[in-house]
């Protein structure tokens, strides 16, 4: 019997500076993947890892045994100890793991109801996934329904057009930090699409110039001709933090790009001038120890989940009806994953039909020594016709069934009176053969 399972940690369940341990660069996220391929009981695996989730989803044979083979490679990328995560990692399965990764593409998981980025963080992941030949079937299927469902909900909701977005929340901390925004000058460290949006944000707002520092400076130079900016290379970027009076920073580095050692020395030539930086990354690109410094205001992701949540309510009717989307398809999915059960019975009976008409052609075959080949093989078509005919109905049925209770019932029937033995039939059933609880546990 296999079984989807669910294992992550997020903004909801552990603080920020576990969530940086724990994410997972696309290299790292890689080296998990095999990990969790080459491991015993584990048939399928994925892994999502953005700024407010770290999550392994995953076809396994033993739950339990799954969940720890799985927790030791999510501590062992992170370098820090199981017990840590005691109390912030959250497991679900079957029914709830699904759900959960429907909501999540949707935004309906997110720090931000209805955020745009989740949508693509989740297909690049499945798509990794995909690349690395860790998933199967089940979650081939599970990812683009979830995309599928991602994508209903905010063509046929507003979730993504009220309330707050993380470009709004930086504009309201840049606002309440320095007051009006026109004429300020904004360096943007990074040129992705948080570092887009925000961009637009600011911009919009009056701001005077916007500096572009990444790593590839050709992206960087992309960026900065939206908004009539300049690129800077990233070997520039202190000279460049003398000057600016908002920095934002929203890269994929795994360390600090900005130390308190060096701002200390960036601060000590802006001759009391004061500096707010808004760190959207995870893991932090700003030292956290910064917050220290004489005239520097540090908010990170943490920061803005403490204004998202009081400005909240914009979206809840939204969200509501994106919850009714989600539901229609988690219950796509599932009878697309009971169908997969009654596919080895039908192919059994089918196989049966066949072996009794050879059967009794060959038991018959001294009666019609004297027919011609092409007789015998109108013979033989008409005898399969015929029994073909005779489980048409049967067939039409159980495959109606999938799904039901009246399923469980027929397979056994059928089973039981045409003597099959489907325990040695395609693995897909073992995957799908815990439906019934699945469905048990939606009802309840």
């Amino acid at each position: 019997m296999s079984e989807l399972l669910t294992l992550g940690v997020s903004h909801k369940t552990a603080p920020l500076e576990l969530r940086e341990r724990l994410s997972l660069t696309e290299g790292s996220a890689v080296s998990a993947l095999r990990d969790l391929n080459g491991a015993a009981g584990i048939h399928e695996a994925a892994a999502i890892s953005t700024c407010n989730r770290t999550e392994l989803y995953l076809i396994v044979s033993d739950p339990v045994e799954a969940e720890s083979t799985a927790l030791g490679v999510l501590t062992r990328q992170a370098e820090t100890r199981p017990t840590e995560l005691l109390g912030h990692l959250y497991s679900l399965r079957s029914t709830d793991a699904a759900r959960h990764l429907l909501r999540v593409t949707a935004g309906l998981d997110s720090m931000i109801i209805g955020e745009a980025e989740i949508q693509g963080q989740v297909k690049r992941a499945y798509e990794l996934a995909l690349v690395e030949g860790a998933t199967g079937p089940i979650l081939n299927r599970l990812f683009r329904s979830a995309l599928a469902a991602g994508g209903r909900a905010r063509e046929e909701t507003g979730i993504s057009e009220k309330g707050v977005s993380i470009p709004s929340v930086a504009v309201e901390l840049a606002r309440r930090s320095l007051g009006d925004l026109a004429e300020r000058r904004v360096l943007m460290v990074g040129a992705g699409e948080t570092a887009d949006l925000v961009a637009r944000a600011l911009v919009a707002r009056g701001v005077h110039t916007v500096f572009v520092a990444n790593r590839h400076y050709d992206r960087a130079i992309g960026l900065a001709q939206l908004f009539d900016g300049t690129a800077v290379r990233f070997e520039e970027l202190p000279e460049q933090l003398q000057t600016a009076d908002i920095v934002v920073s929203a890269t994929n580095s795994p360390h600090h790009i900005v130390e308190r050692d060096g701002l200390e020395q960036v601060m000590a030539a802006r001759e009391g001038r004061p500096l707010t930086a808004i760190d959207l990354a995870v893991p932090r690109d700003i030292e956290p120890e910064c917050r220290e410094i004489p005239g520097v205001s540090v908010f990170d992701i943490d920061d803005v989940q403490q204004i998202v949540e009081r400005n909240a309510s914009g979206r809840e009717a939204e969200a509501k009806r994106a919850e009714l989307i989600i539901e229609a398809e988690l219950d796509r999915f599932e009878r697309w994953l009971a169908s997969l059960e009654v596919v080895p019975t039908i192919a059994a009976m089918r196989q049966r039909g066949d072996e009794v008409v050879s059967r009794v052609m060959a038991e018959n075959e001294s009666r019609w020594e004297s027919l011609g080949d092409a007789d015998r093989e109108r013979m033989e078509a008409m005898a399969k016709a015929i029994a073909s005919r005779l489980l048409h109905e049967p067939t039409l049925r159980i495959r109606h069934s999938a799904g039901t209770d009246d399923a469980y019932f027929y397979l056994g029937a059928l089973r039981e009176l045409f003597g099959l033995d489907v325990a040695t039939e395609p693995e897909v059933e073992n995957r799908a053969s815990n439906v019934t609880e699945l469905r048990r546990k939606k009802q309840g």
